[in-house]
């Protein structure tokens, strides 16, 4: 009932990476409550997030934008086309697994422009779909590498410090939009049973499921903002 009645106020999700793991999770029957647009650079899985998503009264809308573009903050927000936003979830991240030596300047500028920047650059774009009442919400997907004093791996010291970057913007920007009627937070995930987590570690398995950290970050996207305004939540089970 509640992700209803977000609906019947006419605005819609946004979300980034939503054509894998917990993204994609994110977009299950639940979320055809609400209207969504869909994020991601590949056109094929995109094109399968429709064909799965059937139940409910709720429209997804697909946007094939690849976040390392320049102006994919610029595309995101005149697609829109003045719409309200009513929660905008950054879920969009690259791994690095990199042996210390082996770290090179390209892989790291383009880890932190899909994980870093794009962030805050599309924050930035949708203020003003954002803005109002009830507030928008800035959900930033963050990582336990990325919370501190949590376990630290090896190789995924660049992953681990875009992460920690992404917790501190979610931070900023509820100061950055407090007079705007936009509240900002990051949830820092621990497992999470997708291809990323056993990219990063390898034979490891998460009693944790993309669908069921889906449906809790949904939830909370839509309604976390009223109690919750600036925090870094560790939402972990185990790490890793």
């Amino acid at each position: 009932m509640g992700a209803q009645k977000e609906r019947d106020n006419g605005g819609v999700v946004v979300v980034t990476g939503a054509s894998r793991g917990v993204g994609r999770k994110r977009l299950s029957p639940w979320w055809a409550w609400v209207d969504v647009v869909a994020v991601a650079r590949s056109e094929e899985a995109l094109n399968a997030l429709v064909a799965a998503c059937t139940n409910g009264p709720g429209t997804l809308r697909i946007l094939v934008i690849d976040l390392e573009d320049e102006e994919a903050a610029v595309s995101i927000k005149d697609a829109l086309g003045g719409k309200r936003v009513i929660a905008l979830v950054h879920n969009a991240g690259l791994l690095n697994n990199t042996n210390m030596g082996l770290h090179s300047r390209k892989e790291l500028e383009q880890l932190y422009r899909v994980n870093v920047f794009a962030p805050l650059e599309l924050s930035q774009a949708l203020e003003e779909e954002l803005s109002g009442d009830p507030p928008g919400h800035i959900v930033h997907i963050g990582s336990m590498g990325g919370f501190q004093d949590s376990n630290k791996f090896p190789g995924l010291v660049a992953y681990s410090a875009s992460k920690a970057a992404l917790a501190c913007i979610a931070q900023c920007l509820a100061e950055e939009f407090k007079d705007k009627g936009i509240r900002s937070n990051c949830l820092a995930l621990g497992s999470v049973d997708t291809a990323m987590l056993r990219a990063a570690f390898p034979g490891f398995k998460s009693t944790t499921t993309a669908e069921q950290m889906g449906r809790y970050v949904a939830e909370f996207s839509l309604h976390g903002h009223k109690l919750f305004n600036g925090k870094v939540l560790p939402v972990a089970v185990t790490t890793p």
